[in-house]
């Protein structure tokens, strides 16, 4: 195995099979041929051809409000719900619909209905690490074996999905308090340091997300304790024993491994003349873009 084994890992997809979902004249997602035919059924909401999935006028005028467009789509996603089409696993949480992060979003939409829609998801994911000497440790979560996806792997100390209408360090503050008892005031020095990309088709459909990364240096005495029973345990561990697991297993997240390997790559742990794969980690790590520009327009 290799580093680049899991820049792969997160890129497997392929654009057969998939219509783009368009609105306001935008591709804002890609959607499943099957479920497309079944979007048919909702003629009020969704215009479906052969080649693609938009939204009924007058849903799809650029004068039409977001919540207007919001509120209609969330009808069709509760009767796919409901008719088992997501999953047993519902958020309760929206995410925004827009080309990018910081455009206006065009709509919101459930997020157990994102990567049926192929609609990009944002998140923040925290690297908590602790300096003693010249030694750097790190502290990694394992995910609950309740979780609905990825239940008992190795996780960043705190990750989470990025809402609609709430901002970036808002979310980390949030999410930092939740997953770990990060107090405010010590959450608040966490350092946008990046992001990372990918794309990946799921059996739900197509994930071509994008993670903000974070660094947070914690004082050495600092004890993470889960809130949210989303975490089974802590470790501390070296960074060289992380960057080991990375490379020779799966036992990450699979796209937590991403967050490492820009973690690695920025401290000097992965470096250009030790690392033969090295240009091709810097490029893997950015790969949505060049995925979607694979898929239907």
């Amino acid at each position: 195995m290799s580093f680049l084994d899991r820049i792969h890992e997160c890129n497997h997809c392929h654009p057969d099979g998939f219509r783009p979902l368009r609105i306001a004249g935008q591709r804002m997602g890609l959607i499943r041929d099957d479920l497309a035919v079944q979007l048919r059924q909702w003629p009020q909401v969704f215009a479906v051809t052969d080649t693609a999935v938009g939204l009924a006028p007058p849903l799809d005028a650029p004068t039409t409000p977001e919540a207007v467009r919001t509120e209609a789509v969330a009808e069709v996603i509760a009767a796919l719900r409901a008719s088992g089409q997501l999953g047993a696993y519902w958020w309760g949480e929206r995410y925004a619909v827009n080309q990018r992060f910081t455009d206006p979003p065009l709509l919101q939409i459930e997020r157990a209905a994102v990567q049926q829609f192929g609609i990009s998801g944002y998140g923040v994911h925290i690297n908590g690490y602790v300096r003693q000497g010249n030694d750097l440790l790190l502290w990694i979560a394992r995910r609950s074996p309740s979780k609905p996806n990825a239940a008992g792997k190795l996780d960043q100390m705190v990750a989470g999905g990025q809402p609609a209408g709430i901002g970036l360090l808002d979310n980390v503050i949030k999410e930092c308090a939740e997953e770990a008892a990060v107090p405010e005031t010590v959450a608040r020095r966490a350092r946008p340091v990046g992001a990372v990309s990918y794309c990946l088709q799921t059996r739900a459909g197509l994930r071509p997300d994008v993670i903000y990364c974070f660094d947070l240096e914690l004082p050495p005495d600092f004890m993470p304790v889960n809130t949210d029973r989303e975490v089974e345990a802590f470790y501390l561990w070296p960074v060289e024993q992380v960057l080991e697991i990375v490379r020779d297993t799966r036992d990450f997240k699979f796209n937590c491994a991403l967050v490492l390997i820009d973690f690695f790559i920025r401290h000097g742990y992965i470096d250009p003349v030790a690392e033969p794969d090295y240009l091709e980690l810097l490029s893997g790590l950015h790969q949505r873009d060049a995925q979607l520009a694979r898929f239907p327009q």
